[in-house]
């Protein structure tokens, strides 16, 4: 840990600087504030040693199109937003990748799923109707895609004895309720100060276990 603290300082101070910038309505300070927290957290992956197992390099593809989607849902365009959609949702389907490599546990992926549905049908009923016809296709895939992963999350989280995965796994979720409420519901900064440290700390929370297992084990 203590050669990942300088990089997770970085990240949580970019974190700030973005969210004070997006108070001030500073586009080049938001976006380069952006950019340097998302950096950070591929940083942390890659410090550890991400690079040297299939579940790390998983990993690293999520957090690629998870940077994407960071740097594409800077703008306000419909468009830019349909394009952070698809990176997201890409992004969750190669975390759910990798989680599966570390192994499930099948009953508590089933009553993971189980309960997932339930509360994405939820999440369905609160955002569709504000939602533009056009995004509503997309939205209900990224749902499915953002309730499997953090599905998956839980169960490897059970399978590992590793807490830190399921709890990145629901903090990431919850943060895209945010997300959602920001640009359908409810617009406002209150939606980012809840909801990027969530996401933010989710992805460091992932990016500090991205080693070799045999490694994390050992420390």
């Amino acid at each position: 840990m203590n050669d990942t603290a300088p990089l997770v300082l970085f990240t949580v101070c970019s974190l700030v600087l973005h969210l004070v910038a997006e108070r001030g309505h500073h586009r080049v300070g938001r976006g380069l504030t952006k950019a340097a927290a998302s950096a950070g957290f591929i940083a942390i992956a890659l410090s550890v040693g991400a690079l040297e197992s299939a579940w790390g390099q998983t990993l690293l593809i999520a957090f690629g199109l998870s940077m994407l989607g960071d740097l594409l849902l800077l703008s306000k365009a419909t468009s830019m937003f349909a394009g952070g959609l698809v990176s997201f949702l890409l992004a969750h389907i190669a975390f759910g990748a990798a989680f599966i490599t570390l192994g499930l546990d099948p009953t508590v992926t089933a009553g993971a799923v189980l309960a997932l549905i339930v509360v994405a049908l939820g999440v369905a009923r609160w955002v569709l109707p504000h939602a533009p016809q056009r995004l509503r296709a997309a939205i209900i895939a990224y749902i499915v895609a953002v309730s499997g992963m953090a599905a998956l999350a839980l169960s490897a989280s059970w399978s590992t004895g590793d807490p830190t995965l399921a709890l990145g796994g629901v903090a990431f979720f919850i943060s895209d309720l945010f997300v959602a409420r920001g640009r359908f519901i409810a617009p406002g900064f209150s939606n980012r100060i809840l909801g990027m440290p969530l996401y933010y700390g989710a992805q460091i929370l992932f990016a500090l276990q991205a080693a070799p297992r045999s490694a994390l084990f050992a420390c």
